[in-house]
């Protein structure tokens, strides 16, 4: 029964000591520790009142009073205690000596004066709450009392030898008389030889100073040479080691010094600092506009005050202040700093609430951003907390939020699941491609499908891909056409052989007369060959040709294709004429493309290059997806995608219902004015640039058809009796109709059909009940 009370406390002690990298300050041993309960990293300061002196024991219990009762944001932060007749432990916040950290510094170059300014900042004014506001004198300042913690915050400790500075006498004895070494960092005067209550404490700081920028003070003498001492900090440094004490600064006095213009202490990581700790009390407006500024100042701020001091402000001003969009960048930079361990803890919960905000600015920045974390993101919450969310870009009325959210699918593809990715990030790609106003972001959702073909299920590819690019070929605007020709090129590998001649292969034959050179060319490369290297970075994938795939499977005994520098065989007809009253435009060799895929005679038509031209505005007839894909017996075959967003594409790529930018009027759908525009005049621009109802984009497009139409010449394939071959759409049937005027005809007998299967579909269905949504 008297055991259990002789119990050793130490083993009820809720704090456990690391036995490594054990550090000896002053009296005291500096370990390691942790709690018991958490494991939250602590450090102990302990003594051994068996291996010390009477005078030690009660300079030790002098300590452990001041820092318990002592509580200033830069005084050593206490946290727990125990004191029994063997030993004594002040449990703090984690730290270690300057010393170490010093010299830690030393091996990756040194301390910069930024850190080194914020430092001395903070003991200078744990001094002056000492002397001026508890009236306590320190009386062991030096490198063993002050410790750094894991943001590189400086902390004053070493309370063993504080005194009153109100004329209470005291018995503790002073510093040199435990260990003699400190007497060089006495001052020169005899105790109570003048001078101010604090003349003893600031001339232990200029000694101090001396040692953090040149290390150990061999003698008192040796404060007179500067060393590395900062110029800025050099006048400030000898009013403290000043020989007459009446002149030396009060500590206040001597922050206020160093804090003017072009002082020491007058930088933007000090400010900063300054910032963070009054933070709480800042107005909105003043909190706005640190975060805008506090970006450009992170790269050099310290790494460990990145991580330690600011991010957890950070995270607060966005969780509680209300900080919005701002906090967003300064957060990602000092991200960078943080093992993926940290930042699946700290930063991803942030993120994931971040896009449910309804925020647009923070929305887009978070899509602009997400390459900084999105290897961070498991599949799990991008499926069902992300990608719920940024699915609401595709329809936003904002341009610049829908290029973004299409663009953002190239790093959230990769980790979506089969119903996402498939089905609904398809349904809206199509929606996109279809009816979006803006050409650039229709530009964009053909060149995202490019890039995530890989991702995509057997398939949805083969009713997806085909499609969309032909799709992509009859888009007005340049950029989108010839983004849907390498689109073909970068998924060459997904078609067979009877699809790139059926279905591919006279889609890009009809491209090599496009009016935009920049498609002609893209066309050329893909049909005949040409350099891989020269195309879009997204579409570079080693294909020679799509030709390639016939020639390879072509049967025993066929005859070979010419080769490419061959000469180009000439029709009955004989050469065809050119145009020598434009110097500027060359005849287009596209024709040797088509002339290749399809041995026929070829002839030019000027009177087919106005047909064409008008044609242009009245060719984008559109639907909404890329399901309906034919059957052998030419029949449509339905997929699950139907149910939800019906029958988008024909065979061929062309759309059933019309479509076009801009409203047009009647004559403009006979006129070239809304008709595809060149890239060299209109260039791919960020989607909120475009202004695609003003009548500048018009005037332009006009000019350059009217210039066209007489400066170049298209290919018309001519139709023989006793052959069958790919005909132009200004050939003529033996009906007497011309093939577009056919082609028209058999769209609008197609885009009727439809909408009769729509009604049914829709009568079938019933009305919609309270709560549905509807979907285009």
């Amino acid at each position: 029964m008297w055991s259990f009370f002789a119990r050793d406390p130490i083993k009820d002690f809720n704090y456990e000591l690391l036995p490594e990298n054990q550090e000896k300050s002053g009296i005291w041993t500096l370990s390691r520790g942790k709690r018991k309960t958490t494991g939250e990293p602590v450090s102990v300061f302990v003594y051994e009142v068996s291996q010390g002196t009477e005078e030690q024991t009660q300079l030790a219990k002098a300590a452990f009073k001041r820092t318990k009762t002592l509580r200033h944001p830069n005084i050593l932060s206490y946290v727990d205690g125990l004191e029994t007749e063997k030993s004594l432990y002040i449990v703090t916040e984690p730290v270690t000596t300057l010393a170490a950290h010093l010299k830690l510094q030393a091996e990756k170059g040194g301390a910069s004066d930024l850190e080194v300014s914020w430092g001395l900042h903070q003991i200078v004014k744990a001094l002056s709450f000492l002397v001026n506001d508890c009236h306590l004198n320190h009386n062991n300042l030096g490198m063993w009392a002050v410790f750094v913690d894991r943001a590189g915050e400086w902390k004053l400790g070493g309370l063993d030898h504080v005194t009153s500075n109100q004329g209470e006498s005291t018995s503790l004895p002073p510093p040199k008389v435990i260990n003699p070494d400190l007497e060089r960092y006495d001052p020169p005067e005899s105790p109570g030889g003048g001078g101010d209550k604090w003349t003893g404490d600031v001339w232990r700081l200029g000694c101090l100073i001396w040692e953090v920028f040149n290390g150990n003070l061999p003698r008192a003498s040796s404060l007179r040479s500067l060393g590395k001492i900062p110029k800025q900090l050099v006048p400030h440094y000898c009013e403290l080691v000043g020989a007459n004490p009446k002149i030396r600064p009060n500590p206040a006095r001597f922050l206020l010094n160093c804090r003017s213009p072009g002082g020491f202490m007058n930088n933007s990581f000090v400010e900063s600092c300054l910032f963070l700790e009054e933070i709480q009390i800042k107005e909105p407006a003043e909190k706005q506009q640190f975060f805008q500024d506090l970006s450009e100042n992170l790269d050099s701020f310290p790494e460990n005050f990145c991580k330690h001091k600011v991010l957890p402000q950070l995270l607060t001003a966005f969780e509680f202040g209300n900080a919005g969009a701002v906090v967003l960048t300064p957060l990602f930079k000092v991200g960078k700093y943080l093992s993926a361990e940290e930042y699946q803890q700290k930063i991803i919960p942030v993120i994931v609430k971040m896009f449910s905000s309804t925020d647009r600015a923070m929305r887009i920045r978070l899509l602009q951003q997400m390459e900084q974390f999105i290897q961070y993101l498991n599949e799990a919450a991008v499926n069902s907390q992300i990608f719920p969310h940024v699915v609401h870009g595709f329809t936003d009325t904002n341009p610049a939020i829908r290029e973004q959210t299409v663009k953002s699918m190239l790093l959230l593809a990769p980790k979506l699941n089969e119903t996402n990715l498939n089905q609904e990030l398809m349904r809206h790609f199509a929606r996109l491609q279809a009816r979006d106003d803006q050409g650039p972001i229709r530009c964009n959702t053909t060149v995202c499908l490019g890039k995530i073909a890989p991702y995509l299920n057997a398939g949805m590819r083969q009713r997806v891909l085909i499609s969309a690019f032909s799709r992509a070929t009859k888009d007005p605007f340049p950029a989108s056409r010839a983004a849907g020709v390498l689109g073909f090129a970068a998924t060459h590998q997904y078609y067979s052989v009877v699809e790139s001649a059926s279905r591919i292969l006279p889609t890009l034959c009809t491209l090599t007369v496009d009016p935009d050179k920049n498609v002609r060319d893209q066309v050329k490369k893909t049909v005949t060959g040409g350099s891989a290297a020269t195309w879009a970075g997204w579409a570079v994938t080693g294909v020679s040709s799509l030709t390639s795939k016939l020639i390879r499977n072509a049967p025993a005994g066929s005859e070979a294709p010419p080769a490419e520098n061959s000469p180009v065989p000439q029709s009955a007809a004989g050469p065809a004429p050119t145009n020598t009253a434009s110097k500027g435009v060359q005849q287009d060799r596209s024709y040797v493309s088509c002339q290749r895929l399809c041995p026929m005679e070829l002839t030019f038509s000027s009177e087919a290059v106005k047909k064409q031209s008008s044609d242009w505005s009245s060719g984008w007839d559109a639907d909404d997806s890329w399901s309906n894909e034919k059957d052998a017996d030419g029949q449509g075959q339905s997929s699950p995608a139907d149910e939800g967003w019906g029958n988008d594409w024909d065979e061929d790529g062309s759309l059933a219902e019309s479509f076009s930018p801009t409203p047009r009027s009647k004559a403009s759908t006979r006129a070239p004015k809304s008709g595809r525009v060149s890239s060299a005049q209109e260039g791919v621009r960020l989607a909120s640039d475009y202004n695609w109802d003003g009548a500048e984009g018009k005037s332009a497009t006009s000019d350059l058809f009217s210039t066209y139409s007489h400066t170049r010449f298209i290919v018309v394939f001519s139709v023989r009796e006793n052959r069958k071959c790919f005909t132009n759409n200004h050939a003529f049937t033996p009906s007497g109709l011309s093939k577009a005027e056919l082609a028209k005809k058999k769209r609008e007998e197609r885009r009727k059909e439809l909408e009769a299967k729509r009604a049914e579909r829709k009568a079938a269905k019933g009305p919609l009940k309270l709560g549905a949504r509807k979907l285009d």
